[in-house]
């Protein structure tokens, strides 16, 4: 598990996702704990590395 401090692209807090980097690359939706908005997020993994994509809903 991996813990990723990331901006809400809708109330601009920042927020802390803890990450499964086990299950490989991810793409889910999941509400901002403190506007409730629904964020997608865009989890890319290669070997080592790995990228955290947040974006709005209609993005």
């Amino acid at each position: 598990m991996e813990e990723e401090s990331y901006e809400c692209p809708y109330c601009g807090e920042a927020v802390t996702a803890l990450l499964d980097l086990s299950g490989g690359d991810q793409h889910y939706i999941e509400d901002c704990p403190v506007c409730c908005r629904p964020i997608t997020f865009i989890l890319q993994i290669h070997g080592d590395e790995w990228m955290l994509e947040v974006r709005s809903e209609n993005e």
